[in-house]
């Protein structure tokens, strides 16, 4: 890991008696990394380091090394400051976690003693300061190698230094405080003892190197954790090709450490395969035998749902829980295994659009980023399943780039159904509905047929959005979990300004909203990402980004007019936006131009 490093002596040199120099060599390191910065974190900047170098000369520890706007492994996140050092009783790496506050008052929000008020702050409220620089010493605790020496101190510390006691009156909850020590500048004299008490006055850069050489993985003690935490969370058994994916990944890990090889894992199967079963297991029993492994999904819900499922105990174990995108400066082969579900949702790079111009430069593939993170990348997908433009995930990609690399494949066929009722006929029949069932070997194979029926499988219409939403909501009450989808080709717009989801999707007099936009819940609407499995969701209609990869007993599916039949086929129209019903358009019987919603001879929407 690269972090702005110097001495606490070079520090005071840089800022004293303008801060102007570090200001700019701290601007153009970030700018070098990737990372734009404002006026407003450039003021901030002014206002403390000076101060903390100060402190750290008054305290005789100006050999002490100082980590500046050091980003936490695998996560966009930075701390004000990391001091390496000497611990003056054990003579061991010593390190302490600095939150610098220029706040002079603040207050607590609304009666909660973990968030606070500041007047100009741009979020408001804010995390009080004792959790947030606690949350960041946990975390590097938990993903940095060097703390499963146990012999090795790290702490954090929060240093609101123009504040005054009386100013921040409020903060001084003893609960909140136990997550780390704050200090005002009232308390500056206690703040050079706290600093004294952590760090000898002898050179730090041994401690600083070490730091820097840290191998990124989950702690000992954090799979200790999440393993138990997911035992109790596994209540199901693989079976049959499940259960082959999952110990060929198994093996793949003891021969990558026993014979310094690299082997990738591919498991490919339909919905309802079993794919996240075997991954939550995979995740499972590697965190019991303290490998280093780590969970990523490229979709937000599914990977904030896992969070809440399999770590609901435990924040720490939620960390284990990431996304592809974080993985763009890994350190290759740092982890043991890095088990990739819903691979098909992989894209060609990790950029978006706020990533900064000198890192889309020099981004690579992200299928190159994910093979490349873990000597054993298992690779979970079903590329029948792409939903967003970009989404690039797919069997032959995976294999072309893993073999590209010289690195031995595995694959995997889950050719089995778990869902659906176990029902293969229903899932052959849908395939071949949607047109994804050809086989060139097998004449006519593609064709739509009629409903065959199927005792495991329950499939039913409905005349009206009225009688399909009577259906859900009667078969919730009788205790099985239901919920209702669409095409996404209506509208989705913000909540009004009194709080209310818009009815955007509208059939004749029947209106309902979709499914949350953000992470806040509204009224009694839950969050997108919880849409699927809290019990308020049932009132919206929920879109392919909040239901895919969950399961419930009843899915009732309205088909917009994003997807029609004509004679034969499926047809997408393209005469308007997927989100905006396409109205009129011409017949391919006719050849003249109709109606959608009224044509009755080959265009009508799917019902």
């Amino acid at each position: 890991m690269s972090a702005y490093r110097l001495s606490a002596r070079s520090l005071h040199d840089r800022t004293h008696p303008e801060p102007s120099r570090l200001e700019e060599e701290l601007a153009r390191y970030l700018a070098y990394a990737g990372v734009g910065v404002g006026p407003g974190e450039r003021a901030s900047w002014r206002g403390s380091l000076p101060v903390l170098a100060q402190d750290l000369r008054d305290a005789g520890l100006e050999q002490v090394e100082v980590l500046i706007e050091h980003r936490l492994p695998l996560t966009s996140k930075r701390t004000d400051a990391i001091l390496a050092g000497v611990h003056p009783r054990t003579k061991q790496p010593s390190y302490l976690v600095v939150e610098l506050k220029q706040w002079s008052r603040a207050r607590s929000w609304d009666g909660e003693h973990t968030l606070v008020d500041v007047q100009g702050a741009p979020y408001r409220p804010s995390l009080h300061p004792s959790v947030q620089v606690g949350g960041y010493r946990d975390y590097l605790r938990d993903f940095m190698g060097i703390f499963d020496d146990s012999a090795l101190h790290l702490d954090g510390v929060a240093y609101l230094h123009n504040a005054s006691d009386s100013g921040v009156a409020e903060l001084w909850h003893q609960d909140v405080l136990q997550q780390a020590p704050m200090f005002t500048a009232e308390r500056r004299g206690d703040f050079l003892e706290h600093l004294r008490s952590h760090f000898a006055e002898t050179p730090g850069a041994g401690a600083a190197d070490l730091w820097l050489r840290s191998k990124v993985a989950p702690s000992k003690k954090l799979l200790s954790v999440a393993a138990d935490e997911i035992r109790d969370q596994e209540q199901f058994v693989l079976v049959g090709k499940q259960s082959l994916g999952y110990h060929l990944a198994l093996r793949a890990v003891v021969r990558a450490l026993s014979e310094d090889t690299k082997t990738a894992i591919v498991i490919s199967g339909g919905p309802g395969s079993g794919k996240s079963v075997i991954a939550l297991s995979l995740l499972g029993e590697l965190a019991r035998q303290g490998r280093s492994v780590l969970h990523a999904t490229g979709s937000k819900s599914f990977t904030q749902t896992l969070r809440k499922v399999a770590g609901h105990r435990s924040r720490p174990t939620q960390a284990l829980f990431k996304y592809f995108n974080q993985f763009m400066d890994a350190e290759k082969n740092g982890l043991e295994v890095l088990i990739l579900d819903e691979a098909h949702r992989i894209r060609e790079t990790s950029v978006n659009r706020y990533t900064p111009k000198q890192v889309r430069e020099r981004a690579r593939l992200q299928v190159d980023e994910l093979i490349d993170a873990a000597r054993v990348p298992v690779f979970l997908l079903d590329q029948n399943q792409v939903v967003r433009p970009g989404e690039a995930g797919s069997l032959e990609l995976i294999t072309d780039h893993v073999r590209d690399k010289g690195i031995a494949v595995r694959h995997v066929n889950l050719n089995a159904q778990f869902r659906a009722g176990g029902s293969q006929v229903y899932v052959d029949w849908l395939l071949r509905l949607l047109g994804l069932g050809h086989d060139p070997h097998r004449p006519g194979s593609g064709e739509p047929t009629a409903w065959p029926r199927d005792d495991r499988y329950a499939l039913t219409t409905a005349s009206s959005p009225q009688q399909l939403e009577a259906q859900i909501l009667a078969l919730d009450a009788g205790g099985d979990s239901a919920r209702m989808t669409a095409g996404f080709c209506w509208p989705w717009s913000d909540p009004t300004p009194d709080g209310r989801l818009v009815p955007d999707v509208k059939i004749g007099e029947w209106a309902r909203p979709w499914n949350v936009k953000s992470e806040r819940r509204v009224g009694e609407a839950p969050p997108s990402h919880l849409w699927a499995t809290e019990p308020g969701g049932i009132s919206q209609v929920g879109c392919i980004y909040t239901a895919q990869g969950f399961e419930y007993d009843w899915n009732g599916v309205i088909l917009g007019h994003d997807l029609v039949w004509r004679q034969d086929r499926w047809v997408w129209p393209s005469a308007s936006s997927p989100r905006t019903p396409p109205s009129v358009g011409p017949c391919p019987t006719t050849s003249s131009t109709v109606s959608y919603a009224t044509c009755t001879r080959c265009c009508s929407p799917a019902a």
